[in-house]
């Protein structure tokens, strides 16, 4: 498997559309998670996160600007339990109402399809992190188009048991720019997670997003033993 720093990844597209990374830090000892937006119309740029509880939301920047709020605000971030859920769209609720009534995380997402915005068809990527007696798990899902084709709909989930400290897997929506926009193939990325804080984990992640397309970044760094967790948000608008 390749493994990519993530400066070289986010340099490497103008544009990921979405993206969700999830990891350990080297010394084994945090989960790490980053989650962020980019965008090219107005009203996908009107957006800042902000906190809510133990996850986020997006919120419009300039409410008179908000043109069409559907796709655009929802929860990426929820916690239920020890387990920490985010995803580039409302199937957080999904999953998190699915999981609290003892579904998986696969089988909550089995109601959802990608993104109804032809031609694009966005794909719905998610991810979950479950903490449990000093050891981490976690899993990402993809489901787009066939081929950009909406008349059929892919399912994929990948699940890691034990990751590896120091690596991590990057999912997004988009594989490159264009019109519409390709959805992602293949598994998820193999990234290198550094040996930072989360500070130092923010600024890497944000100052090689795209600096024309970026619109907010989450991030956290959960400590795998206690469940505590600090985050970071940064918005592109203020």
């Amino acid at each position: 498997m390749i493994r990519k720093t993530i400066k070289d990844e986010l340099n490497s597209l103008e544009y990921h559309g979405r993206g969700i990374l999830i990891g350990k830090s080297p010394d084994g000892k945090k989960a790490v998670i980053a989650y962020f937006i980019m965008g090219r119309s107005e009203n996908s740029r009107n957006r800042v996160f902000i906190e809510d509880g133990d996850g986020i939301r997006t919120q419009a920047f300039d409410e008179s600007k908000m043109t069409d709020p559907h796709l655009i605000i929802y929860a990426p971030v929820r916690v239920l339990g020890n387990k920490t859920i985010v995803t580039n769209g409302d199937q957080t609720d999904t999953i998190y109402e699915g999981m609290d009534r003892q579904l998986t995380f696969e089988q909550s997402l089995r109601t959802r399809e990608f993104e109804d915005d032809a031609p694009n068809y966005t794909p719905r990527i998610s991810g979950i992190i479950h903490l449990e007696n000093g050891a981490m798990n976690f899993a990402m899902s993809i489901i787009k188009s066939a081929d950009g084709d909406g008349s059929s709909c892919q399912r994929y989930t990948y699940a890691y048991n034990d990751p590896i400290a120091g690596r991590g897997k990057f999912i997004h929506t988009y594989k490159a720019a264009g019109d519409p926009l390709p959805s992602f193939e293949g598994e998820p990325k193999t990234l290198e997670i550094p040996d930072t804080d989360i500070d130092g984990f923010t600024k890497l992640v944000w100052d090689n997003l795209n600096k024309d397309n970026k619109v907010s970044l989450f991030t956290r760094y959960i400590d795998i033993e206690t469940g505590k967790y600090e985050s970071r948000i940064v918005n592109k608008n203020k």
